[in-house]
C-alpha cells in the first residue's frame, strides 16, 4: 500500500530546499517524485484503482503544492528510467504535467502544440491498441474536460492576433494543423463510436449491461480505459459545440445519456456540474425553458446539499464559479418564462437573496431591463470560440470576442421578441375569458397588432423538443373562439413531500 511510503507528507530534503533556490531544472527528480512515480506506475500495472485514485487526487496535488508551485513538474525524460520507459505510463504523466502546467502557469504557444501532439498520441492508444488498464473515472472525466478547455484556450489565445511576435506567427502557420476544430470534434466522436458506449447504454436498459450499476469500472478484469472516455466524450461534445453556438447538435450529442437519471456522469462532480451547465444553457438558447429550470434546479439543490464535502477537492472553486452562473441563467430562465412552481425552496430562497431586485427589474422590459438580460448572459455563458485559423496576409486584429458578441446579439433579439408578451400574460392571469376588443383597448393597441401579439406569444411560449415534439413553456395558455379568448390556466401539481420535510427539519 502506497500509505507506509509517506512521500506526500515527507519533510523537504535539502536538495528539494536547493532545487527551489537555484530554480527550475527539467532533469531534476526529487526523491519524492521519484517515489511517486514507481508507485503510481505499479498501481496502474496492477489496476488498484483506489491507489491510482488516492495517488491521483491526493498525492499529485499535494506534490505540486510543496515542490511545483511556480514550477513544471520534472520532463517526461527525466522520469521515464524509473518506469521502464513504458510508453502509455509516460503519455500519461505529461498530459498530467501539461495539466499542471495550465493551471499554475501561462504555456507558451510552443508548450501548447506540445500538449496537442501528446493528446493525439496518448488518444491513439487508447483508440487503436489493446489498452489493460483500469482508471479512476475523476482522470478520465479530467482527461476528456482539459482537452476541451485546452482546445478554448488556444482558440482563444489564437485570436489575439494583435501582439503576436514574428516568431509565434511563423509557428501557427508550421503547426496549422494544432487544435483543429475537426481534429477535436474527430477524437470525441471516435471514442464514442469505438467505445460502442451508445449500444452498452441501450443494453443496460434492457438489464443486459452493468455499467452505471458498477459506475463504468470492468470488474471481470478488462479495462473501463476506453468506455467511459468514450461515455464523458459525449459530454466533451455537447460541450464544445455550445462552444461553437451549434446547441441542437451538442443536445443531440448528449441524447444517450439520460440526465434523469443517476449515472456514471454523476459520479464525478465537475462531469456532473459540467453535463447540466451546458444542458442548461443549450436548452435555454433553444427556447426549451421548463427543461432547463427543471435541471438548473435540481443541480443547484445538490450543490446547496453536498457543498461542504467538496471543499478540499482541487475542484471547489469551479464548483463555486459554476453554482452562481447557474443561479444567473435561472434568473434569465425565470424571467423569460415565469414558472417559479418548479423551482424548490431552498435554491428559491438563495435566487431571491442573489437576484430577486434584478428579476423585478426584468420584467419592465425597458433599456435598464435589456441592460440587465445583457450583464446576466455576459457573466454566465460559456467561453465562445471562433475555431477557423486567421488569416496572416490582412492587418492582424484581435477576433477573440467576435463569437460572443454574436451570441450576445442573437439572444438579445430574442430577448427584444418577446418584450410584449409579458404585458399579454399580466392580462391573461386576470381573467378566464375576455373579448379581443377588450383585451387590445387595454394593451392600447389594434385588434390585428393583438392577433400578432397574441400568435407571438404562441410561438415563443412553444418550442421543438429533441423528439421533434412542440412542447409548451407556458404557465398560461388560451385559445379564441369566435372574437373571445378563453384562458386555460395549468395547474400546479401540489407537492406536500417539501412541506412535510421542512416542517421535520424545524
Amino acid at each position: 500500500m502506497a500509505a507506509n511510503y509517506d512521500y506526500d507528507e515527507a519533510p523537504a530534503t535539502y536538495d528539494d530546499a536547493n532545487r527551489q533556490e537555484l530554480g527550475y531544472d527539467p532533469n531534476f527528480v526529487p526523491d519524492s517524485v521519484k517515489s511517486f512515480v514507481v508507485h503510481l506506475y505499479r498501481h496502474i500495472r496492477e489496476k488498484n484503482v483506489y491507489e491510482i485514485h488516492q495517488m491521483y487526487e491526493i498525492s499529485f496535488q499535494t506534490l505540486s503544492d510543496r515542490l511545483f508551485k511556480d514550477t513544471p513538474w520534472p520532463s517526461v525524460d527525466a522520469v521515464a528510467h524509473y518506469v521502464d520507459n513504458d510508453q502509455v505510463f509516460c503519455l500519461l504523466y505529461r498530459e498530467m504535467w501539461f495539466r499542471h502546467l495550465y493551471a499554475r502557469l501561462s504555456p507558451t504557444l510552443k508548450q501548447r502544440i506540445d500538449s496537442w501532439d501528446n493528446y493525439c498520441s496518448l488518444f491513439q492508444v487508447v483508440l487503436h491498441r489493446v489498452v489493460n488498464m483500469q482508471l479512476p473515472n475523476q482522470w478520465l472525466w479530467d482527461m476528456v474536460d482539459e482537452f476541451v478547455y485546452q482546445f478554448q484556450s488556444f482558440c482563444q489565445y489564437r485570436a489575439k492576433m494583435k501582439n503576436k511576435t514574428e516568431q509565434e506567427i511563423a509557428l501557427l502557420r508550421q503547426f496549422d494543423q494544432a487544435w483543429n476544430v475537426y481534429g477535436v470534434l474527430n477524437y470525441l466522436q471516435a471514442f464514442v463510436e469505438k467505445s460502442n458506449i451508445i449500444q452498452i447504454l441501450e443494453q443496460e436498459k434492457e438489464g443486459i449491461e452493468q455499467f452505471t450499476a458498477t459506475d463504468g469500472y470492468d470488474y471481470s478484469g478488462g479495462s473501463n480505459v476506453l468506455k467511459v472516455l468514450g461515455y464523458f466524450s459525449m459530454v466533451g461534445l455537447l460541450r464544445v459545440h455550445c462552444l461553437l453556438g451549434d446547441y441542437q447538435t451538442g443536445l443531440k450529442c448528449l441524447l444517450p445519456i439520460d440526465i434523469n437519471q443517476q449515472g456514471v456522469y454523476t459520479s464525478v462532480i465537475g462531469s456532473h456540474i459540467t453535463t447540466i451547465y451546458h444542458y442548461g444553457f443549450a436548452s435555454l438558447m433553444m427556447r426549451r425553458y421548463v427543461k432547463a429550470i427543471r435541471e438548473f434546479n435540481k443541480m443547484l439543490l445538490y450543490i446547496y446539499k453536498t457543498k461542504q464535502y467538496h471543499q478540499k477537492s482541487p475542484q471547489y472553486e469551479q464548483i463555486l464559479k459554476k453554482n452562481e452562473q447557474m443561479y444567473a441563467l435561472l434568473a434569465i430562465c425565470l424571467s423569460l418564462c415565469p414558472q417559479t412552481k418548479l423551482v424548490e425552496e431552498t435554491v428559491n430562497s438563495q435566487l431571491r437573496e442573489k437576484y430577486g431586485e434584478k428579476m423585478a427589474r426584468m420584467q419592465r422590459y425597458d433599456d435598464e431591463a435589456f441592460a440587465i438580460y445583457d450583464e446576466l448572459f455576459s457573466y454566465a455563458c460559456p467561453k465562445f470560440i471562433t475555431p477557423s485559423a486567421p488569416s496572416f496576409e490582412e492587418p492582424l486584429v484581435n477576433y477573440n470576442q467576435d463569437a460572443y458578441r454574436l451570441q450576445l446579439k442573437l439572444f438579445l433579439y430574442e430577448v427584444k421578441q418577446q418584450q410584449l408578451l409579458s404585458g399579454v400574460r399580466t392580462f391573461l392571469k386576470v381573467y378566464s375569458t375576455i373579448s379581443l376588443g377588450k383585451l387590445a383597448n387595454y394593451m392600447e393597441v389594434d385588434e390585428p397588432t393583438l392577433r400578432t401579439i397574441l400568435f407571438s406569444y404562441k410561438h415563443k411560449t412553444h418550442a421543438v423538443d429533441s423528439d421533434g415534439k412542440i412542447i409548451s413553456n407556458a404557465d398560461v395558455d388560451f385559445y379564441i373562439d369566435d372574437d373571445m379568448i378563453h384562458v386555460v390556466e395549468s395547474k400546479p401539481v401540489k407537492r406536500f413531500g417539501d412541506y412535510f420535510l421542512r416542517q421535520i427539519v424545524k
